[in-house]
């Protein structure tokens, strides 16, 4: 049964309230990382910069030892790009996930050619046998396959890996402080194999919408990466509540789950960058207009840190750290109020001690976006 109508503002509470964004919480960051399912770990800071801006008194270090006790894993995961997640997560989504890594192999622009005719099982155990005993870098691989493989593109070979097999970024690839280059090794060999009772593509969808719902199927879909969800979520339409957008779009959600009043306050919060609220639906207008949406992502694909002002994206931050010094820059998108702008300079002088509690000088500059 549907239930209602959902405005953009309702739904971007619901989201917030989700994410931990409306108000700091207490977990430990293995849970919080659990709930979201994984945070985006492109580079190695970004997932710092998630877990500061959602607990209350994070210390880098405390992802640094889960990652280093092998209890948090690097992982190329959901649409392809790599995340931090739980070891038992890892198990659990990679599978899930390798269709879409299947699709990449022929549909790279970059590598499908060089990957013509390359037996891929063949490849597989190779690349395996020489990643158990010594975790390498892609340039240190390359070399290796090209041996096995000569006729083919030793960069396309290198890349095949990547997405043929359940490979993590050993450390210490992605510790705070101290990253290098990353240098894979597979994952049941790095972390230990599988646990018996692994969460199935059901209740991956039902933890979803536990932490990023309500959403609609193409959501799910822009989520994850993967196509022709809609059987598993009618599977799950009995467990589920339903709702329409301010659009017409039918959205699902666990009947429990936080929806708060769109009249919630939203604090100002800066996102990390490739923050997964951001990046977790279809339709971002919960948060963003389609106008900003544009604006988001460089020309080389990097997505900035996000500034939310009461629950949408105002700007982008920008954070350059030195040896003495720490400058935020946030450049507004809109006309910000004195106090939106006071709570902006309140949190970056936050995130600036975070990021750099050695350096003498902070300081936060509000800079108009260019016309």
């Amino acid at each position: 049964m549907t239930i209602g109508t959902l405005t953009d503002r309702a739904l971007g509470r619901a989201t917030l309230a989700r994410q931990h964004l409306l108000r700091r919480s207490d977990m430990d960051p293995l849970t919080m990382i659990e709930h979201l399912m994984g945070v985006q770990a492109q580079s190695p800071t970004p997932p710092y910069y998630a877990l500061w801006t959602r607990l209350r008194g994070f210390r880098p270090e405390a992802l640094s030892d889960l990652l280093e006790s092998r209890r948090v894993v690097r992982i190329v995961l959901m649409r392809g790009t790599v995340f931090a997640v739980s070891v038992a997560d890892a198990h659990a989504l990679r599978p899930w996930v390798q269709p879409l890594l299947d699709r990449d192999l022929d549909t790279n622009p970059a590598h499908r050619a060089g990957l013509r005719d390359v037996d891929r099982k063949a490849l597989a155990s190779l690349a395996r046998e020489l990643l158990s005993d010594t975790p390498r870098s892609q340039t240190e691989l390359r070399p290796l396959l090209a041996e096995h493989f000569p006729e083919q593109d030793p960069a396309a070979l290198a890349h095949a890996v990547r997405c043929l097999l359940p490979l993590v970024q050993v450390t210490p690839r992605g510790l705070w402080g101290r990253s290098a280059l990353p240098r894979p090794a597979p994952l049941d060999v790095w972390a230990g194999p599988p646990a018996s009772d692994l969460p199935g593509p059901d209740r991956l969808v039902l933890r979803y919408l536990a932490a990023f719902g309500p959403a609609s199927v193409r959501d799910l879909q822009a989520w994850c990466g993967l196509t022709r969800l809609s059987e598993i979520v009618e599977r799950l339409r009995p467990e589920l509540v339903t709702f329409r957008d301010e659009r017409g779009v039918e959205l699902f959600d666990l009947p429990d789950a936080p929806r708060p009043d769109p009249s919630t306050p939203a604090p100002v919060r800066i996102l990390a960058p490739f923050d997964n609220a951001l990046l977790a639906h279809a339709d971002r207008r919960r948060f963003i207009s389609d106008e900003h949406r544009a604006r988001t992502m460089t020309k080389n694909g990097i997505i900035a840190p996000m500034v939310l002002v009461g629950g949408r994206v105002a700007g982008a931050a920008k954070l350059i750290t030195g040896r003495r010094s720490a400058v935020l820059e946030v450049t507004a998108w809109r006309s910000l109020s004195a106090s939106s702008r006071s709570a902006i300079e309140a949190e970056g002088a936050k995130l600036m001690k975070f990021a750099a509690p050695d350096a003498d000088e902070h300081d936060v500059r509000l800079i108009a976006y260019p016309t």
